[in-house]
């Protein structure tokens, strides 16, 4: 059996890491996200924001594993990250609102002092949101703490027109790369299910 640590407080990465019988406790990084400046490359950014949040959880043990992950939202040169307020949420949803974006999300996976990095991508279209749908998405779904002010999960999904790519990429932790991590650890995840 393995032990994994979550380096995540996403109650999302939580419930999809749940569909494994992978024995996990949480660990939240204290990596500080706002001290790494976005420099133009989506992909990189996810990747070295999922590889810092696992080097930040000390882990002792040499047979568990550390899972971290890091989502972003991305659109012609721009990263949404989470919203700082609802004025902030109101403008994301409202940029994005009729168009298509990409989601990226880089997953870290290391055992002792081995991290392996993969990152995916999901493109997703929101359908155009009159200021009235906007609003009501803002008083009743829980926008705070999710890349670009949305989830897919739940009422956020009345957002999203289409998605071209994993679903679970966009809700955080894409299972496929997922899968392919622990192999390269030498854990098929098909005995965890």
């Amino acid at each position: 059996m393995i032990s994994l640590i979550l380096g995540s407080a996403s109650p999302r990465r939580k419930e999809i890491l749940s569909l494994f019988k992978i024995p996990f406790q949480t660990i939240v990084s204290n990596f500080d996200e706002d001290s790494h400046p976005f420099k133009g490359d989506p992909s990189q950014y996810v990747t070295e924001l999922s590889q810092e949040k696992s080097w930040a959880i000390p882990n002792t043990d040499s047979n568990t594993f550390v899972l971290t992950a890091d989502t972003v939202v991305y659109r012609e040169g721009q990263v949404y990250n989470k919203a700082k307020d609802r004025a902030d949420a109101r403008r994301m949803l409202s940029e994005l609102s009729g168009k298509w974006h990409t989601v990226f999300t880089g997953v870290s996976l290391r055992k002792g002092d081995c991290i392996e990095t993969l990152v995916d991508r999901t493109e997703v279209e929101f359908d155009a949101l009159n200021s009235e749908e906007t609003e009501i998405y803002l008083d009743k779904v829980h926008w705070q703490d999710k890349a670009g002010a949305y989830g897919i999960q739940d009422g956020g999904a009345l957002l999203i027109k289409e998605i071209q790519g994993c679903y679970y990429n966009v809700k955080g932790l894409p299972l496929g790369v997922l899968k392919t991590l622990f192999l390269r650890f030498d854990v098929d995840l098909w005995n965890y299910i």
